[in-house]
């Protein structure tokens, strides 16, 4: 039993991984990310940051005073979180809206030699990925079977969270497509309409023309 509850909790742990990287940023440069993130779903972002060494051409442990800051908002672009932080942290914000979220991160100081560079790395988790398994163990006194139980738990609470925003995602995009077939029709009936009253307009422009030319012929074989 303990060996199916295993291989499903590594499958399930396929499904969903934290993403891991780092970037170069100058003292003017804003750099921002987009996560997608279903709602009720906790964020745990850690980042370190280094300066650039002329000396040695690499990076090093930034200075004090230099700092990031962080700047994250949810897809309806309303802030989340808005806060100076130090050189090397863990930032944690729980989503209230299913969507597109945007994390976007700047240098908190402009009291560097110009030119300088700092590179950040950056780690985003989310869902149970944010969770300390090692703490929760020993908080709540679980064994390994228990503990395997309860990431199971939270894997399938994250999955469901998962297909519930991607139906989210599939009515909206329903919804969209249906609004820009409406807009697509209600154009054509219009191109529609304008044809015809141009059509109209040139019959009746024609009509005339070719009368007032009728008119001028006769007139011009009546005898004086």
């Amino acid at each position: 039993m303990f060996k199916i509850l295993e291989t499903l909790g590594f499958s399930l742990v396929l499904l969903h991984v934290s993403s891991a990287l780092y970037f170069h940023i100058g003292e003017t440069e804003r750099k921002c990310f987009i996560e997608e993130i279903p709602d009720d779903t906790t964020v745990l972002v850690n980042y370190k940051v280094e300066i650039h060494d002329p000396r040695t051409g690499g990076f090093m442990q930034s200075s004090q005073g230099v700092g990031m800051h962080v700047d994250v908002r949810d897809p309806d672009m309303k802030p989340i979180l808005s806060r100076v932080y130090s050189a090397e942290g863990r930032i944690s914000f729980t989503s209230h809206t299913p969507g597109e979220h945007v994390i976007c991160m700047y240098s908190n100081s402009t009291k560097w030699i110009g030119g300088t560079q700092l590179r950040v790395h950056l780690n985003i988790q989310v869902g149970e990925h944010t969770i300390d398994y090692a703490n929760v163990a020993q908080k709540e006194k679980l064994g390994n079977l228990q503990l395997r139980i309860r990431q199971l738990l939270d894997q399938v609470e994250a999955i469901t969270k998962e297909q519930n925003y991607q139906r989210y995602r599939e009515e909206r995009f329903r919804s969209t497509s249906e609004s820009t077939n409406q807009r697509v029709f209600w154009w054509s009936i219009v191109q529609l309409v304008i044809l015809v009253c141009m059509g109209a307009w040139q019959m009746k422009h024609l009509k005339g023309f070719f009368e007032a030319k009728k008119l001028k012929f006769s007139l011009s074989i009546i005898p004086k």
